[in-house]
């Protein structure tokens, strides 16, 4: 690959898309055609995916990338030890998006850097295997659809449920009237996290290229004990990036309707009084038409767990009431527990017996599997970028409820903004750090 140089890769990458749009994209693959791979962002769940992707027979992953090059060389062990080959470590994904050997840029970065690295994949000629949250805002989740269209790429969403056996079982279970009309979903996520004092300013370590990592959001002070995901500036909220996934399962629930009515919030910073901004309580009130989601949430409660791994991948449930990413489906007939990740379902009857069951499994490599098989065939993946959009859009319309004081917002569907509440309006895009900017034509 030549060498290409900072500003060369700022006026390909951001000033010319026609250019990069031009790139040769093949649209098949022969069966026996390995995908190249590279991969951005390399924390827990970056370092995980390459791992999981690495020891596939049919993939390749050729680069490794992170702002942070003190993240380098465990992972480049772990890749090197699962596929018999190193990877490229680079600093900058441009230099991904550079290779046209490359064929999928795995997105595992913070939330702030899902759309433009995403939308950048999408302009070089990349299908793209993209963490959740969708997108920092409701504007971004818009624009990476249309840059999926525009540039014929695959997208999917990392949540991974969407394609557990179990959960189709279930939504088998909903449209068949097992649990007569549904008018009620409860979706919860509660679990503890730790306070994070605020610290202080720090300098930025060697080897961390601190203006990238920010990228399209503010710049601000560097200071390591400020984590991420309690910053609006990077994140959704911690919240948010779990809960995404209970209120996916919740959505294909409803047959995946993209638009509630009406969000309702309450909460605040209740318990983790460390500075923070971003709610430690959520609960919100979605309205589609008849039928109401609830979301309940908190970051305080250390009796309410999560799934544990030996239940994950067995044939056992979890305790419901003690389980901190549950669902509860209430029907007129019937009632459903559903667990993420695993857990399975079960119903009770009127009288309290167990009407139904199904053990459930982790879905990773399910959900990989579909991702590689739409890369080679071009059909939509389980988890297409558009239901991730509509998916994260309640995370989106929470917090901004919350941000315009807790006011009941009402959604116009057509334009994706708020009827008459020019306040919550401001909340739906973010002013971009150029160069780093997301166009209004992508």
């Amino acid at each position: 690959m030549r060498h290409v140089n900072r500003r060369d890769f700022l006026k390909t990458s951001l000033g010319t898309v026609a250019v990069v749009a031009g790139w040769p994209q093949r649209l098949s693959r022969a069966a026996g055609e390995k995908v190249t791979i590279g991969v951005m962002g390399l924390g827990g769940r970056g370092r995980g995916l390459a791992q999981m992707f690495a020891a596939r027979a049919d993939v390749q992953i050729a680069y490794l990338c992170d702002a942070d090059s003190r993240r380098f060389e465990p992972a480049k062990r772990a890749i090197e030890q699962a596929q018999g080959k190193a990877p490229q470590m680079v600093q900058d994904f441009r230099r991904i998006l550079d290779d046209k050997s490359v064929d999928v840029l795995i997105n595992a970065t913070p939330d702030h850097w899902h759309a433009l690295g995403t939308i950048m994949a999408c302009q070089a000629g990349k299908d793209v295997y993209v963490e959740k949250p969708l997108a920092h805002n409701v504007w971004e989740g818009r624009k990476m659809i249309e840059a999926a269209r525009k540039y014929r790429r695959v997208i999917q969403v990392g949540t991974q449920t969407r394609s557990a056996p179990y959960v189709q079982a279930a939504i088998e279970q909903v449209r068949n009237g097992k649990l007569g009309d549904v008018h009620l979903i409860r979706v919860f996520n509660m679990m503890r996290h730790s306070p994070r004092p605020a610290g202080s300013v720090q300098p930025v370590p060697d080897g961390f290229d601190y203006d990238l990592w920010c990228g399209p959001a503010p710049k601000l002070p560097y200071n390591p004990s400020r984590w991420w995901l309690n910053q609006w500036e990077y994140s959704c909220g911690p919240i948010a990036g779990d809960a995404i996934h209970q209120l996916d399962l919740a959505r294909m629930l409803l047959g995946d309707r993209p638009y509630p009515d009406t969000v309702a919030h309450t909460g605040g910073v209740r318990a983790l009084k460390d500075g923070r901004e971003i709610p430690d309580t959520q609960f919100a009130l979605f309205e589609y038409g008849s039928m109401t989601l609830v979301f309940e949430a908190a970051l305080w409660t250390p009796y309410i767990k999560k799934i544990p791994q030996e239940i994950r991948n067995s044939d056992s449930f979890p305790d419901w009431p003690f389980c901190s990413t549950r669902i509860e489906v209430l029907g007129t007939k019937s009632f459903m527990y559903l667990g993420r990740h695993g857990g399975g379902w079960q119903i009770h009857d009127a009288d309290g017996n167990v009407a139904g069951s199904l053990f459930g499994r982790q879905a990773d490599k399910e959900h990989q599997d579909n991702f590689i098989e739409c890369v080679r065939t071009r059909n939509r993946p389980n988890a297409d970028v558009e239901q991730g959009h509509y998916s994260t859009l309640l995370c989106h319309l929470a917090n901004i409820s919350y941000l315009v004081g807790n006011q009941k917002l009402t959604l116009d569907p057509k334009t994706e903004t708020f009827a008459n509440t020019p306040a919550a309006n401001r909340h739906l895009r973010r002013t971009y750090r150029e160069p780093w900017v997301i166009r209004d034509e992508v």
